[in-house]
């Protein structure tokens, strides 16, 4: 018999893939979200709910505790926004949580941010939770979320679990991230702007992430456990935008007319030898790769086919 799962932001990018490969394995699978699904990412069996999690109330009408395994997706996307943030992902997760806390659930897991660890040097470690300091709301939002559930696991012995994501990329996703950004103009041969892209960073192809997920789903020995869920193989991103190009055979990228942010981080990416150890995950899909196969799907979208 399948397991029955409840993915909180489960209309977006990562929630599509997630409910998609759920549904593969014949589980039951129930998407909580303030809105409803693009077009693009609309699942049939997927049972769609509409519901703000910050909202404590309106959650006890919408949900009931019948489910093996909790995914938190949810959360503003629009980090410009402060007390928007701090509620929706703070607030959220607390509700979402302690919902739950009394259930009978097997794993809760908690999606968590890179930004949790604020200026901490890379390659980045799990290690030392009271020692970090993160520089946004976002950031701070995430963090407290992070404490809030271990309490929850140290208190009440809550089966929950954190993956810290860094850049997740993929088919599907929203076009306002750097990767499909610049698969956009290089397939439109577009001159488009960039900053120096000096900057480190780390990409995870989805697929790789949802195996991830999976195997923390299953795995006894994570709960209350922090995982960090990247490729471990940091790029330049100026090196990661040319190697676009190049796959695509065109494209005009212009460096350094986009200034750093002043909070921006040069090098920013994880170690992953905890995910290994406890887990036994690694990541299967490299770059080049993950690449090939995002620009295919967007290919399709953005270059329509000739009669």
């Amino acid at each position: 018999m399948g397991k029955k799962i409840l993915i909180t932001g489960g209309t977006g990018f990562i929630g599509y893939h997630l409910a998609k490969k759920c549904l593969e394995l014949n589980w039951s699978v129930t998407s909580l979200s303030s809105k409803k699904p693009k077009r693009f990412r609309k699942l049939k069996k997927v049972k769609y709910l509409i519901c703000d999690i910050s909202d404590k109330k309106s959650l006890k009408k919408k949900i009931n505790q019948n489910y093996d395994y909790v995914v938190n997706l949810a959360g503003y996307v629009d980090h410009s926004h402060k007390y928007k943030t701090m509620k929706s992902h703070y607030n959220g997760c607390k509700n979402i949580s302690s919902f739950f806390v009394k259930s009978k659930i097997k794993k809760f897991i908690q999606v968590g941010s890179s930004i949790e660890y604020g200026k901490i040097s890379s390659p980045q470690k799990e290690n030392n939770l009271n020692k970090q300091k993160t520089y946004s709301f976002y950031g701070t939002s995430k963090l407290l979320s992070t404490k809030f559930l271990l309490k929850l696991k140290k208190k009440f012995d809550f089966p929950v679990s954190i993956l810290r994501l860094y850049l997740v990329y993929g088919p599907k996703q929203d076009t306002n991230r750097v990767i499909p950004i610049t698969i956009y103009n290089a397939l439109k041969n577009n001159n488009f702007d960039c900053s120096s892209g000096l900057q480190y960073r780390d990409f995870l192809y989805i697929d790789d992430l949802i195996v991830a997920i999976f195997k923390t789903l299953k795995n006894k020995n994570s709960s209350g456990e922090i995982f960090n869920i990247g490729s471990g193989k940091p790029i330049k991103v100026k090196n990661l935008i040319l190697k676009i190009c190049k796959i695509i055979g065109h494209g005009k990228p212009e460096f350094g007319v986009i200034k750093f942010r002043k909070d921006e981080i040069k090098k920013l990416y994880p170690s992953i030898l905890k995910a290994k150890k406890i887990l036994g995950w690694k990541p299967m899909v490299n770059i080049n790769l993950g690449l090939k196969k995002t620009i295919k799907y967007y290919k399709k979208i953005i270059i329509p086919k000739k009669n």
